[in-house]
């Protein structure tokens, strides 16, 4: 067996975009360079889409218009990217968009709807810590996520609006992923709060296997035992297994199934392709469905590679 810096998947990942470079060499390497880091944002896809964005701060037509070249979802896919959280114009737009904050403490980019959206906060509260939010600015927003917790431990973008109290693993995931960035980068605010609602809602992942219907088995949604990127706002098995090992647990047997659906989608010449992504405009455009696709390759390594003793 080749070494992983010897590996023809690996030196494949070495000759793609920046982005992946830079992680690659971080995350399966172990040899992370930062001044790779600083490439990211000059060259590759993310450069292409840090030039689209307006003059006044936003991308797309604002907050979170449209899908998927609003500020919102560009941030998210910008984080995805690595770049360096110091990037003024990733930071700016963090503070545009917190001003958007609703009467129940969440941001809130609707005019119409009262009910601030827990899915959408869990996901910009990622992005808003990664990109180094002080904890003052994050204070209600957390306050008002964990407020949303439903009686299975999970999190419903529709419980404070249809009183909905059963979890969405889309949801879940995303204010998993949020907790996780929010903890990691040091913030006191409830932190203790923050830790159990985590390990609450990653039990309650843990509980369907991550992807499966508790009564029967089955995908939750056909959609799920696909694999995509970038994931948005939507889960899928390899998402949730992102969210699950960043949030510590790697061993837990529960996983297996789904590592067993992860690595069943591998070709046969060591990479993994893409499905069709999520309809929609995009800055970027990524690898077509089908054929062997650098991100997923990365991510779907980096997942087995914590998973490694399952």
């Amino acid at each position: 067996m080749a070494r992983v810096g010897t590996d023809p998947v690996v030196q494949w990942l070495l000759r793609t975009d920046p982005a992946v470079v830079y992680q690659v060499r971080r995350d399966l390497l172990d040899e992370g360079d930062p001044s790779e880091r600083a490439l990211i944002a000059r060259s590759g896809s993310a450069a292409v889409i840090l030039a689209a964005r307006r003059p006044d701060g936003h991308w797309g037509q604002g907050f979170y218009q449209p899908k998927w070249t609003c500020t919102h979802y560009t941030l998210l896919e910008l984080r995805d990217h690595q770049i360096d959280p110091g990037v003024a114009a990733c930071r700016e737009a963090v503070a545009l968009c917190l001003e958007q904050m609703g009467q129940d403490g969440g941001v809130n980019p609707s005019g119409t709807i009262t009910h601030s959206d827990v899915c959408i906060n869990g996901m910009f509260l990622a992005v808003a810590a990664y990109f180094r939010a002080g904890t003052p600015d994050l204070t209600s927003l957390v306050d008002f996520i964990l407020s949303e917790q439903v009686g299975d431990g999970g999190f419903n973008c529709r419980s404070n609006r249809s009183g909905c109290r059963v979890s969405s693993v889309h949801t879940t995931c995303s204010v998993i992923d949020g907790f996780t960035e929010y903890l990691r980068a040091g913030h006191g605010h409830r932190a203790d709060d923050v830790e159990a609602a985590r390990g609450a809602a990653v039990e309650c992942l843990l509980a369907r296997r991550l992807y499966q219907q508790k009564a029967t088995g089955e995908p939750v949604h056909p959609e799920v035992v696909k694999l995509h990127h970038p994931p948005r706002w939507h889960f899928d098995v390899l998402r949730g297994l992102e969210v699950v090992t960043a949030a510590g647990v790697t061993h837990d047997e529960r996983l297996r199934p789904t590592v067993d659906v992860l690595r069943g989608r591998r070709r046969p010449d060591g990479r993994w392709a893409a499905n069709a992504g999520y309809p929609g405009a995009t800055h970027v455009d990524y690898t077509r469905a089908g054929t062997p696709n650098p991100w997923v390759t990365l991510r779907a390594l980096r997942v087995i590679r914590a998973l490694s003793t399952l």
